[in-house]
C-alpha cells in the first residue's frame, strides 16, 4: 500500500474523530479524501460518501435516541422529502449530467470538475456556518419565540437538502440544524441530535440509488467506513478532555482552506 493510500485511510479515521468531537462537519472531508488521496472519481466518491456519512450518522443517532434527544416526529417530516429527493437525484439526475458541461476560453468544464467545484462551494458555505457563532444567533430567535411551527417550510427545506446531498454526498447538517431550530422550534441540543437521524436516513436511502447504477467495491467501502466509525468512538472519548465546541471554529477555517484548494486544484490540473 502506497503512502498516499495510507494517508487516505488515516483520513477516514480523522473524519470519524471530527464527527465524534464536534458532532458534525467531518463528513465534508469524505469526498476530498476519496478523490485526492484514494483516486476515486467524483461520482463514485459522492456515492461512497453517502454510505460513510449515513453509517457514521446512524451510530450518533442511536446514541442520541438512547438519551431521548431525538424528536422522531420532526425527523420523519423532514426526512421523507429529503430521502425521496436524494434517492431520485442519485438514481436519475447525477447519471443524466453530461460528461462535458461547457467550455470557457478553451477550458472545458467536465462533469467531474463541475461536481468538485459545486462541492467546494458547499464546503465554503459549511465553513462559514462553523466559523460564525450560529448557536448564539439561533438561541436568540428561539428565546424570542416568534417563529411558528412550520411544516410546509420544513418539507421545502428537506427537498433542498436532499438535492444538495444527492449531488455532493455531504450530510448537510449545517443547513438542517438551523432549519430545525427556526422552523420546528427545537432546542439546539435536540436539533443537533435529530439532524443526525435525518442525515443517516437520507444518506443511506440515497446510496440505494447508486447501488442500482454502479459497481460498489464493498471491501474498500467497508474498510473506509469501519475506520470512520472507530474514529467516532475515539472522538467521543476525546470529548472528555477537549471541548469540541472550541475546536469547531478552527475546523471551520480548515474546511474553508480545503474548499479554496479544491477550486485551485480543479482549475489547474
Amino acid at each position: 500500500m502506497e503512502i498516499i493510500e495510507l494517508l487516505g485511510f488515516f483520513g477516514a479515521l480523522i473524519i470519524g474523530v471530527v464527527l465524534g468531537l464536534i458532532g458534525g462537519g467531518g463528513s465534508i472531508l469524505t469526498v476530498p479524501v476519496l478523490v485526492y488521496l484514494l483516486a476515486e472519481d467524483p461520482v463514485t466518491a459522492t456515492a461512497y460518501s453517502l454510505f460513510v456519512v449515513g453509517t457514521a450518522s446512524l451510530v450518533g443517532a442511536v446514541r442520541n435516541m438512547q438519551k431521548g434527544l431525538v424528536d422522531i416526529k420532526t425527523a420523519v417530516v423532514f426526512a421523507i422529502p429529503a430521502f425521496i429527493t436524494v434517492y431520485l437525484t442519485r438514481m436519475y439526475a447525477v447519471p443524466a449530467i453530461p460528461d462535458s458541461l461547457f467550455s470557457v476560453g478553451g477550458f472545458e468544464v467536465t462533469k467531474n470538475i463541475g461536481i468538485m467545484l459545486f462541492f467546494a462551494l458547499i464546503m465554503l458555505l459549511a465553513s462559514y456556518s462553523m466559523i460564525k457563532d450560529q448557536k448564539k444567533e439561533l438561541k436568540e430567535v428561539e428565546v424570542e419565540g416568534k417563529v411558528k411551527f412550520n411544516y410546509p417550510l420544513i418539507v421545502v427545506e428537506g427537498v433542498v437538502v436532499g438535492a444538495l446531498t444527492g449531488i455532493v454526498g455531504a450530510g448537510g447538517g449545517f443547513l438542517i440544524i438551523p432549519a430545525l431550530v427556526l422552523l420546528a422550534k427545537l432546542p439546539m441540543k435536540k436539533a443537533v441530535a435529530t439532524s443526525l437521524l435525518i442525515i443517516a436516513v437520507k444518506s443511506l436511502i440515497g446510496f440505494l440509488g447508486d447501488v442500482q447504477n454502479m459497481e460498489i467495491d464493498w471491501s474498500f467501502l467497508g474498510l473506509f467506513t469501519g475506520l470512520s466509525v472507530v474514529g467516532i468512538f475515539i472522538g467521543i472519548w476525546l470529548n472528555k478532555f477537549i471541548d469540541g465546541k472550541k475546536l469547531k471554529k478552527g475546523f471551520g477555517w480548515f474546511v474553508f482552506l480545503m474548499g479554496v484548494y479544491i477550486v485551485y486544484k480543479e482549475f489547474t490540473h
